[in-house]
C-alpha cells in the first residue's frame, strides 16, 4: 500500500473528529495478498480497497456524532500474506482497542479463530466468503459484512428463475476460490429449482487472449442450455467466455452478470450520494471490500449513537439485538443474523456498467424476513450463536 496515500487517509479522519469527543479506536488488521497471474491485465486493484471504506466510516461516524461528543479514530495494522494474525491482534487488544475489522484471507482467518480471542473483542469480518465462517466454524466474536459466496450466488438464482432460466451449463477454474463459487452454483440450483445441464473445467491449456473465438465455441459446444455459469474468482478467463459461446447464451457468475456486495452501477436509493462522497475522499470508485469495512465501522457508530449504553459491551449488545438497524443505501433496512453473525443485505445483480435488479426478488417470499433466502438461513446453518 502506498504509504502516503494511507497517511493522507488517516490525517483527514484526524481533522474530522469532533472537539472534545469521547473517542472510540476501531482496528484494521489488513493481510497483504499477492494475486495470481491472470491472463487479463486490464484492472489494476487499489492497494487501499477496504482501508479506503472504513475511512469514510469513521468520517461519517464523526459527522453524525460530533452534536453528541461522539468520535471515532482508525488504526491501520498490516501482516505478511499467511502472517499468523493473533500478536497483531492481540496488541490491538492490549492497546485498548474493542472493536476491529479484519481483512484477511480464510485460512488466516481460521487459523485466528481456532486461538483463544481476547475478552470484550467484537471483530468484522469484511472480506472473507467462505461458508464455513457462517457454519462449522463460526465464532461469537465474530459478525460478517461481506456477503457469502452461497448469498451471491442464490441473488443470481433468483434473477435466473424469474426469467426461467433454469438450464445452466457450469465452468469452473482450478483455483480453491473457483471451485468453492462452483459449489455454491450447485447448491443454489437445488435450493430454487434450477438443473446444472453440463459442467466443464477450464484447463487454461491454450491462450484464451487470442485464441477465444476458435476455442470457447469448441468449448461450449453440446448441451442445451439458457446461461453459462462462470466460476472464475481471480479473473483469469470468465471475460473471455463472453460473446465467444457456440449458442448465443447469457454469461452469469463471477463475470458477465454478477452478484456482488457494491459496485459502481448501484445508484438508487440514495447510493449516488455515498458514491460521490467516496470518489471525492479516495479518487476512485467504491468496491465491495470497501463497502464491507464502511458497513463495519458504521454498525458500530450507528450502535453507539442510538444506544444510551456506550459501553463496548452495551454498542456491542445493540448491534446483535432486533432493534439494531442500519440504512445502507441499498433501500432496506439491514441487521445481523443472531444465530451466525451475517449482515443481512439486499444483493445488487448488475454487469459493469449497469444494475439489472436487486435480490431478494419480490417472487421468493421467507417465513420471517425475505433477505433470509440469500445464503444460510436459521434451519440450514450449524452455527447457533444465540
Amino acid at each position: 500500500m502506498r504509504a502516503s496515500h494511507l497517511c493522507s487517509l488517516l490525517m483527514l479522519t484526524a481533522v474530522l473528529l469532533p472537539v472534545d469527543a469521547e473517542n472510540i479506536r476501531v482496528g484494521y488488521l489488513v493481510e497483504t495478498r499477492d494475486p495470481p497471474p491472470v491472463l487479463s491485465n486490464l484492472d489494476d486493484p487499489p492497494e487501499d480497497e477496504g482501508v479506503a471504506g472504513a475511512v469514510l466510516g469513521i468520517s461519517d461516524n464523526n459527522s453524525t456524532g460530533k452534536f453528541s461528543g461522539q468520535g471515532y479514530n482508525l488504526e491501520v495494522r498490516h501482516i505478511d500474506q499467511g502472517e499468523d494474525p493473533k500478536t497483531a491482534l492481540a496488541s490491538m487488544a492490549t492497546d485498548g482497542i474493542r472493536f476491529v475489522l479484519l481483512d484477511l484471507e480464510t485460512d488466516t482467518l481460521l487459523r485466528l479463530l481456532q486461538q483463544p480471542v481476547p475478552n470484550h473483542l467484537l471483530m468484522f469480518n469484511i472480506a472473507a466468503q467462505d461458508r464455513r465462517l457462517r457454519d462449522s466454524d463460526c465464532h461469537a466474536s465474530l459478525l460478517h459484512t461481506a456477503l457469502s459466496r452461497d448469498m451471491r450466488s442464490d441473488a443470481l438464482a433468483q434473477l435466473l428463475l424469474k426469467k426461467r432460466w433454469k438450464r445452466w451449463f457450469l465452468v469452473a477454474g482450478h483455483r480453491a476460490g473457483d471451485e468453492k463459487f462452483a459449489a455454491a452454483v450447485k447448491r443454489s440450483a437445488k435450493k430454487f429449482g434450477a438443473r446444472i445441464v453440463a459442467q466443464k473445467d477450464w484447463s487454461g491449456d491454450f491462450d484464451a487472449r487470442r485464441s477465444a473465438p476458435a476455442e470457447v465455441p469448441l468449448f461450449t459446444q453440446g448441451p442445451d442450455y439458457d446461461v453459462l455459469m462462470v466460476a472464475d474468482e481471480s479473473g483469469d478467463f470468465g471475460d473471455y467466455l463472453l460473446f465467444n459461446t457456440w449458442d448465443p447464451r447469457p454469461v452469469a457468475g463471477t463475470q458477465g452478470l454478477v452478484a456482488k456486495t457494491w459496485g459502481r452501477p448501484v445508484e438508487q436509493w440514495g447510493a449516488a450520494q455515498l458514491q460521490e462522497r467516496f470518489l471525492k475522499q479516495a479518487n476512485r470508485w467504491m468496491m465491495p471490500r470497501d463497502y464491507a469495512a464502511w458497513l463495519a465501522v458504521r454498525s458500530i457508530g450507528e450502535a453507539r449513537l442510538r444506544n444510551p449504553d456506550a459501553t463496548s459491551s452495551g454498542i456491542e449488545g445493540y448491534i446483535r439485538s432486533e432493534k439494531f438497524q442500519l440504512a445502507g443505501y441499498k433501500g432496506r433496512k439491514m441487521n445481523y443474523r443472531r444465530w451466525n453473525g451475517q449482515m443481512r443485505q439486499p444483493v445488487p445483480i448488475m454487469w459493469a456498467r449497469a444494475l439489472v435488479s436487486q435480490a431478494p426478488l419480490e417472487e421468493f417470499l421467507h417465513q420471517r424476513n425475505e433477505l433470509d433466502t440469500l445464503g444460510l438461513d436459521r434451519a440450514d446453518s450449524r452455527c447457533k450463536l444465540n
